[in-house]
């Protein structure tokens, strides 16, 4: 070895953090993405031990899918709000096919992480602080609605729990907000967020597309997801052509899709993996449906 290699090792700037793509919701339904990178996210102290409580158990993890609520500031004398927020969040999504229908192949999980103070970083205005248990706060990426929390120490929460397939965070607010990516974020006290929720399970067990565009053309091969599609005279979907699907209209070939505004097509007009507030379509519910029987 050269004798001043070590020196140069040590005087070379680390790697630029890899960027992410989340996704950001708007109170009107509508959805997008921006990209930020791990340094850009809020740092929170490392996970302590929690309380697991268990929401709905029906059989061993092995054989269902764990969803697995964690709460960022929700105090010591909040956890109790913290369940009932939770509970009312399992019922949101379990309003929407299939989960309604399939209700008994998931296993759900509260882990307690306890803040030390309530609330959120700049709820309800900028410049807030609070000490809470994942960090979480507004405006991450200067986006008013979008909320992010440290997903490392987020995970390390939701180890606790069984299985624990996906980490959901329930933010003790009441203004509208989340974010989606590698855990799934929505404000606890604001029911309108629960869509958020929703709209992630369909990427994380559906393998989903997300049906909205963007400005361009999609150059690109065809499309692995299910519900995206760059040749529409022969939709991969051409089996559901016609027939109605439960968010409005009939299945077909739209254009606009996988974050392209050309040259790809989604099966409906406007499932919920294009705006909050609506059904999944045909396609999305029989592919989350395989989806969750296979694991179950």
């Amino acid at each position: 070895m050269h004798p001043l290699l070590p020196i140069l090792l040590l005087l070379a700037p680390p790697p630029a953090p890899a960027p992410m793509s989340i996704e950001v919701f708007s109170p009107d339904g509508s959805i997008g993405r921006t990209t930020i990178t791990a340094a850009d996210l809020p740092r929170a102290k490392a996970a302590a031990g929690a309380e697991v409580v268990t929401i709905q158990q029906t059989g061993p993890p092995a054989d269902r899918y764990d969803l697995v609520f964690i709460g960022d500031g929700y105090t010591a004398g909040q956890q109790a709000l913290f369940h009932r927020q939770a509970v009312a969040r399992w019922a949101q999504i379990t309003a929407y096919e299939p989960f309604r229908t399939l209700k008994d192949k998931f296993n759900v999980w509260q882990v307690n992480a306890v803040s030390n103070q309530s609330g959120s970083d700049n709820d309800p205005t900028p410049g807030v602080r609070k000490d809470t248990a994942l960090g979480g706060g507004f405006y991450c990426d200067d986006l008013a609605r979008l909320i992010c929390v440290d997903t490392a120490v987020t995970r390390s929460y939701a180890a606790l729990a069984p299985g624990a397939d996906q980490a959901l965070v329930l933010v003790n607010s009441t203004t509208y907000g989340g974010s989606g990516g590698t855990v799934t974020v929505s404000s606890g006290g604001n029911a309108q967020s629960g869509d958020i929720v929703v709209h992630e399970l369909g990427h994380s067990i559906g393998g989903l597309a997300d049906e909205y565009g963007g400005p361009g053309t999609y150059s690109g091969g065809e499309p692995s997801e299910p519900n995206a599609t760059k040749r529409p005279d022969t939709a991969k979907w051409a089996s559901y052509l016609g027939r109605p699907t439960p968010d409005g209209g009939v299945i077909g070939a739209f254009e606009g899709g996988a974050y392209f505004d050309k040259g790809v097509y989604r099966p409906s007009q406007n499932s919920i993996m294009r705006t909050l507030g609506n059904e999944f379509n045909l396609i999305g519910i029989d592919r989350l449906t395989a989806a969750i029987n296979a694991r179950t």
